[in-house]
């Protein structure tokens, strides 16, 4: 169950490697400024998660006139994230949670997913302005994706 609507939301800073090197992402730079959607998803290089970013880099026009910034966190490194976004033309920013802390933050740990390992849930979280979770959800089935019309009526 993830974190809940209204509570504070788990502050973190995480690396995201780009074309500068390896660059840390801080959720409270956010504060004050945009509200944030943060997106976490399994594993890089599934079908699933693929067609995902690859939605939402395409539809990122859409977050930005909500006042939004999207991050997608997974439990790859950030080395082959950055390996699978050139290979996808994913632009939104992606961070590695390689050692699994801000997933259980946000409790949307997935244990064993496919027999492999712990992972990220597919999970969608609302961040305000001001900190605070204004949506959360959490997919019971990791093939299944967030509501994106729920995600942006929060954002609204």
């Amino acid at each position: 169950m993830p974190i809940a609507v209204g509570s504070q939301a788990p502050d973190f800073t995480l690396k995201s490697k780009t074309e500068a090197g390896l660059v840390d992402v801080k959720l409270s730079d956010n504060f004050g400024n945009k509200q944030t959607v943060l997106l976490f998803f399994p594993l890089a290089y599934t079908g699933v998660c693929t067609q995902e970013m690859c939605d939402i880099t395409a539809g990122l026009g859409q977050y930005d006139a909500l006042g939004a910034n999207v991050i997608g966190i997974s439990v790859d490194s950030p080395f082959s994230q950055e390996a699978w976004a050139n290979s996808h033309k994913i632009t939104i920013t992606l961070v590695s949670d390689l050692n699994k802390e801000v997933t259980k933050a946000y409790d949307v740990l997935f244990p064993m997913l496919a027999g492999v390992g712990d992972t990220s849930a597919r999970a969608a979280f609302v961040i305000g302005t001001d900190g605070v979770v204004k949506y959360a959800e959490q997919t019971a089935n990791p093939t299944v994706l967030p509501n994106f019309d729920a995600v942006k009526a929060a954002l609204a």
